[in-house]
């Protein structure tokens, strides 16, 4: 065994970083070893997988570097529309939320659902009312606001959402998310995103669907996903790769080596996934140029943003 273990993840897609660019490289590794650290020291303070994957993401959604809470992408519309969901595996309980907007920290709406209520998901503007009334923090469009992800929308404007067309930067990459197993051998996963850049009709990727881009189960693993959305939810693949260990015997990396490498690509989906079994083994496969990823045990640490 090799537990406590976390691994996160920053999106798969890599952007393109020039000679010059080495202080926003530092950016990005920085912020994934920052909620790393925070994530992994939790564990080993005897705080939950549950917990410590929340805390995690909570920092990642703090940092504007990525798609998710503060640094989220815009819509067709010009505004920020936010996905969450977490799972423990121990229990199979899983709170997810969809089209948040003015949020902070989404994924604490989604672990408020889990905690707090049977629900499994709510979205739109009844998501926003019970974020307000459990007096979640809320911001201002400013708040969300940054030049990359703003320049990224007019790239797209005026193009249609259901070409799902592959050269827009901005929607491949930056998606969050965090997987762990804790000191008692429980899995966890969250996820959280802004979504698809230039997206309309109150679309709805994979981040929130338990089973599609979040699962967790403590027979199996832990996982979440990155990437098309559409192609995660079309291929179930999170839940896929737990079928595979739990049905056909298959260990963890066989298992997300077969549904990323070979499953997904037949679909011509691109993206990746972060996973963890119980027994602290982490598996990280992606098929686009690179994904924003790391982990961390007692004897590990790992950080790549290509």
């Amino acid at each position: 065994m090799n537990i406590p273990a976390i691994a996160i993840h920053g999106g798969s897609g890599t952007i393109t970083f020039n000679p010059e660019d080495s202080e926003l490289k530092k950016q990005y590794l920085n912020a994934l070893n920052n909620a790393l650290a925070e994530g992994f020291g939790m564990l080993t303070k005897g705080y939950s997988a549950r917990e410590s994957v929340c805390k995690a993401v909570t920092i990642l959604e703090d940092c504007d570097l990525f798609n998710a809470g503060k640094g989220s992408v815009f819509t067709a519309k010009g505004r920020h529309e936010m996905d969450a969901a977490i799972m423990d595996g121990s229990t199979l309980k899983a709170g997810a939320v969809a089209g948040l907007r003015g949020v902070k920290n989404p994924v604490l709406v989604a672990y408020d659902l889990l905690l707090h209520t049977p629900l499994v998901m709510i979205a739109g503007e009844q998501a926003i009312e019970y974020a307000r009334q459990k007096d979640f923090k809320f911001e201002s469009d400013s708040y969300f606001y940054t030049q990359l992800r703003h320049d990224q929308w007019q790239q797209l404007k005026g193009n249609s959402e259901m070409k799902l067309d592959h050269s827009g930067e901005g929607a491949k990459f930056g998606t969050v998310g965090a997987v762990a197993v804790d000191a008692d051998g429980n899995v966890a996963a969250a996820t959280s995103t802004g979504g698809m850049t230039n997206k309309t009709w109150g679309r709805v990727g994979d981040s929130p669907l338990i089973g599609a881009g979040t699962y967790a189960n403590n027979k199996t693993c832990a996982i979440s996903c990155t990437g098309h959305g559409e192609y995660f939810i079309r291929g179930v693949v999170a839940y896929d790769v737990s079928c595979l260990m739990e049905y056909a015997g298959m260990s963890l990396k066989q298992a997300t080596d077969m549904v990323i490498h070979q499953k997904l690509q037949k679909m011509e989906g691109e993206g990746g996934l972060i996973a963890v079994d119980p027994l602290g083994n982490i598996s990280m496969p992606f098929n686009t140029e690179g994904m924003y990823r790391g982990m961390k045990n007692k004897t590990d640490s790992f950080t790549q943003i290509l």
